[in-house]
């Protein structure tokens, strides 16, 4: 089923950003052509913007520490498995280590690489790595798959912890709510939000052979949820059929 997650606060959103961005070059970079490489370091890239204009570090390190209290406190609940939650604190810990060991800001080694920064720096122009503008990329591009592979890797691995973080706390974020069957009729659906503690993501999952898929409008008080489908030339266009899909409202 396809699901669609919809933050509903900044954090929140700049994780999300960061997942996609960690999941597109770790693809591209398992790919041979040099343009495979070429879209993963344009995706670095734009996890350094990102990252530029947050204080991660110490945000993901207090949420891990108060994940990993949060789950030492279940122990002992009959209604969750020992074996499960000792996974899960491990996954914590192996997450915080080697992020809380990463000096100085996330990234800055490869922002002290001048060649690196000259490629950033033109790669923000429409075609502005052409081969006229940066020879030296593009001999780079032309050498081994391997040899493109090792040095995309190496630049990757000052930010991996930052990615490891992320995926947990995600990854407990999305398990953390119920999951609702719903109906919206003609196509359209909303829910009114209330009690102490309100949602920070919903999830989104429809059946992958309904031809549709949901925008959505939410903040603290509210959801609306539309869902459209796209005609011949990609335009959208609202469902009016009764659309049954699942909500699930996250919090952690």
């Amino acid at each position: 089923m396809p699901s669609y997650d919809y933050p509903f606060n900044e954090r929140i959103r700049t994780l999300l950003r960061l997942e996609d961005l960690f999941i597109k070059v770790l693809h591209n970079i398992e790919g041979e052509h040099e343009f495979h490489h070429h879209c993963a370091l344009l995706s670095i890239f734009q996890i350094l913007d990102v990252i530029e204009r947050a204080e991660l570090k110490v945000d993901l390190l207090q949420e891990l520490d108060r994940q990993k209290m949060v789950m030492n406190n279940l122990r002992g609940n009959p209604s969750i498995e020992e074996q499960v939650l000792n996974d899960l604190v491990t996954d914590i810990e192996s997450a915080a280590k080697p992020l809380r060991n990463t000096p100085g800001k996330l990234g800055q080694t490869l922002r002290d690489n001048e060649w690196l920064m000259s490629i950033k720096q033109r790669s923000v122009i429409p075609g502005g790595v052409c081969e006229f503008d940066l020879p030296s990329y593009h001999y780079w591009l032309g050498l081994s798959e391997t040899r493109r592979q090792n040095d995309l890797n190496f630049w990757l691995s000052p930010l991996m912890p930052l990615y490891d973080a992320i995926r947990i706390i995600l990854h407990i974020l999305r398990g953390s709510g119920a999951t609702t069957s719903l109906t919206a009729n003609n196509g359209a659906y909303q829910q009114m939000l209330g009690g102490a503690k309100p949602a920070q993501m919903l999830r989104v999952e429809i059946h992958d052979d309904l031809p549709c898929f949901p925008e959505v409008s939410a903040n603290k008080y509210a959801i609306n949820i539309r869902f459209n489908s796209l005609d011949n030339a990609q335009r959208p266009r609202p469902c009016e059929s009764d659309i049954n899909f699942s909500l699930t409202l996250c919090n952690l």
